[in-house]
């Protein structure tokens, strides 16, 4: 059976998995104040589910897994999912993204897990009030408690920080103080309208060439060669233990090398973040599909993944991008 390939010859071995519409926060960028309408739990897959897509793109190629949300510990016995993945023989690193409100008891229990590679903690302030605002929730003691665990634990620990425009735009200095003294990878991510139904409005474009140059106001900086699949540009400041990346989420320049595919927590196949979706892998399943006919399908469903996303977007039959990200994926 072929590797996945699409049809500009980009290999695929990275997947990022939705384990849960569900969020224990309530982040402006992301959803609505109120929430968005959480599926009933049926229509989620079921763990078991889960593994078994992961072991057939693993036998496709797929090496790498991104575990997100919602907020992945929000889910009953996530742990003992990850114990689950980590049997899988042919996967060789599991990361997650977390808000980091809900898993300071498990960090141990993640660094016993040899296949738990990296910890991505979404913070979006390093003020507690306005975290406040941006979370709609107050939860930052806690979150702060997790980071300095986090940072002391043997795992890998990036922090996203999505640029918001009106809000936290005058702490990316701050951030990117924290890599001083401290083994952490500070990402900035560009900010996206993924936040259902355009709830949020963003006054101030910060692309990827502003944040770079807000960074350059204070310190200078010296681009890392990273691998051709990066999502990130990367960059050292001297004497800096850790480092500084750019996402440009947004404005994607990272497309061409793109090497990832995307399933929803309600099983949805999706080639790319700005797509509206190819197929419904949890029906196909449930309907009594083979390990070999998801071989097959997988391999077709490949090569329907466009050049880049504004092909996507420019492709999408349910009109502008409008989701929350919580229902995509994270």
């Amino acid at each position: 059976m072929n590797n996945l390939v699409d049809s500009f010859g980009r290999q695929i071995n990275y997947v990022r998995l939705a384990v849960t519409d569900r969020c224990n926060l309530r982040c402006q960028y992301c959803m609505p104040a109120q929430g968005i309408d959480i599926v009933p739990r049926e229509e989620l897959l079921t763990f078991k589910e889960m593994y078994r897509l992961i072991r057939v793109l693993t036998e496709l190629g797929v090496t790498k897994v991104r575990l997100t949300g919602g907020e992945p510990f929000v889910r009953k016995d996530f742990i003992g999912f990850l114990e689950m993945l980590s049997y899988n023989d042919l996967l060789e690193t599991i990361n997650i993204t977390t808000n980091g409100a809900l898993i300071s008891e498990h960090i141990s229990t993640l660094e016993k897990l040899e296949k738990v590679k990296t910890i991505n903690l979404s913070i979006d302030s390093l003020q507690p009030d306005k975290f406040a605002k941006i979370t709609r929730r107050d939860v930052f003691p806690e979150v702060f408690k997790t980071f300095d665990l986090l940072e002391k634990s043997s795992l890998n620990l990036k922090l996203n920080v999505v640029v918001q425009s009106g809000f936290n735009t005058d702490e990316i200095v701050d951030f990117v103080r924290l890599t001083k003294d401290k083994n952490v990878a500070v990402r900035f991510i560009e900010e996206m309208p993924f936040n259902g139904k355009g709830q949020r409005e963003m006054n101030e474009n910060w692309t990827f060439t502003k944040i770079l140059n807000e960074i350059k106001s204070q310190f200078d900086v010296t681009e890392i060669v990273s691998e051709k699949s990066s999502t990130s540009r990367n960059y050292h400041i001297e004497n800096h233990v850790g480092s500084v990346g750019i996402i440009p989420a947004f404005t994607r320049t990272i497309c061409n090398d793109c090497n990832r595919i995307r399933i929803t927590s309600m099983g949805t196949f999706k080639n790319c973040l700005f797509d509206d979706g190819v197929f419904n892998l949890r029906d196909f399943i449930r309907n009594g599909a083979s390990n070999d006919d998801l071989k097959t399908l997988f391999l077709s469903l490949i090569k329907e993944k466009p050049e880049n996303g504004f092909v996507a977007e420019a492709n999408r039959k349910k009109g502008n991008v409008s989701e929350s990200m919580s229902t995509i994926g994270g």
